[in-house]
């Protein structure tokens, strides 16, 4: 793909790739045409959590093109100041993923002892690489 990845090209390629059309997908969500073709072109943000939650559903997104679609959604937020929108209850919820984030930031943990860590968790949950 030469062009960048969007919220909006994420959305519409995932809902063509499903034979879902625009209006069924937005009558599904319980928002108007317009706005849906908008976000789409992305000249709107990304809707709502808990439309993103509908989204997800009605197109049956796989676990890591949900992870896809909540990041790119973020990007269409003010920038510096976006989260993924599926992370803000669980890191507000838990101090010890908020002090593990600020220990994290403090020393600087790059890429690679991230992707060590995940994979500790992924493999004692019994998942592969």
């Amino acid at each position: 793909m030469d062009e960048k990845l969007t919220f909006g090209r994420f959305l519409s390629e995932k809902r063509k790739s499903r034979d879902v059309l625009l209006k069924d997908l937005a009558a599904e969500v319980g928002v108007s045409v317009v706005y849906m073709c908008d976000v789409e072109k992305d000249r709107k943000t990304a809707p709502r959590q808990e439309n993103l939650e509908k989204i997800a559903a009605i197109l049956k997104l796989s676990p890591d093109e949900c992870d896809r679609m909540y990041d790119l959604a973020a990007t269409t937020q003010v920038r510096g100041k976006a989260i993924s929108p599926d992370l803000p209850d669980y890191i507000m919820e838990k101090d010890v993923v908020r002090t593990a984030l600020r220990t994290a930031k403090q020393y600087n943990i790059d890429d690679e002892e991230w992707l060590e860590f995940i994979q500790k968790i992924k493999e004692r949950n019994g998942e592969k690489k």
